[in-house]
């Protein structure tokens, strides 16, 4: 089958630093690097190198064509990746020597995707398909009804985190991804747990203590301990485990095995500096002999 990712497509720009800056200081940092990222680049990037078929939904600017090629180079289908007259979208990640990160981000085109670009791609969706989609675009409503009235099954990894975004979904969602931050702050705004959700699967990751899958279907909880790593940058991991999971379901692999294959390739993923271009491919992954 195929994913369908409505997604950002931004330039990262990476100083590795002692310390995040603290407002006011000035610090000099001990590296710098340059590469691909956005939350929607770097999920499409992992579903690719977990060995699905993926169609990137969105828009650069005309400083944004490298980014296109690269996605491509990477096994992603760009046929709906169109240019706009806005500037391409960058981000500016601290990343300090523990591998924790603060994340300045410019959206730039990838809050003007046109609408027709959206329907368009979804035109060539079928039932059976998976939709997908994160809070750094445009068009997240239309989007998701659009793929449930096609008969897709639509994800939504909610990060950046905003209640109302996720609210204004949550009705046509069959999968939700976020952290435990996340949960909170949506159960905040709702009054809902995961557990009591409309959402059929929900899945919230715990970092170094691992996930826990909600199959609100069932009413059942199972919690899934992380492999351990140490970390070196934990820029895209989140990403990584969710284009992975999608992956995985997409190909038809039941919750479980999926959220285990994810898991591994979240962990060596915060062993590498970097975002979609140090995403682990499925042979990385398989051959892992992490715990």
């Amino acid at each position: 089958m195929t994913i369908f990712n409505l997604g950002s497509v931004n330039a990262d720009v990476f100083y590795r630093l002692p310390h995040l800056v603290a407002p006011g200081e000035t610090l000099a940092a001990s590296s710098v690097y340059e590469g691909l990222g956005g939350k929607g680049a770097n999920m499409s990037v992992a579903v690719a190198r977990a060995g699905a078929k993926v169609h990137h939904i969105g828009a650069v600017g005309p400083d944004g064509r490298w980014a296109v090629d690269r996605l491509s180079g990477y096994g992603v289908d760009t046929a709906h990746l169109v240019q706009v007259d806005e500037k391409t979208g960058h981000a500016i990640i601290m990343v300090d020597d523990a591998g924790e990160n603060a994340i300045l981000l410019y959206p730039g085109a990838n809050q003007a995707i046109p609408a027709e670009t959206v329907s368009n791609a979804l035109a060539g969706a079928g039932a059976g398909d998976l939709a997908l989609m994160q809070n750094e675009t445009c068009h997240q409503v239309a989007f998701a009804q659009a793929a449930k009235r096609a008969g897709l099954r639509v994800a939504y990894a909610a990060a950046p985190f905003e209640a109302a975004a996720v609210q204004a979904v949550l009705g046509d969602l069959d999968i939700l991804v976020l952290n435990q931050v996340e949960a909170d702050q949506l159960k905040k705004a709702t009054g809902l747990g995961p557990d009591r959700l409309s959402v059929k699967d929900v899945v919230v990751t715990l970092g170094a203590v691992g996930c826990d899958w909600y199959d609100n279907a069932r009413g059942q909880r199972d919690h899934f301990d992380a492999p351990k790593v140490t970390p070196v940058d934990t820029t895209g991991a989140g990403d990584t485990f969710t284009g992975y999971l999608l992956a995985g379901l997409d190909q038809g692999t039941d919750m479980a095995s999926a959220i285990a294959q994810a898991q591994k390739a979240g962990a060596i993923m915060v062993t590498r500096q970097g975002t979609a271009d140090v995403i682990p491919t499925l042979a990385d992954v398989q051959a892992w002999s992490g715990t």
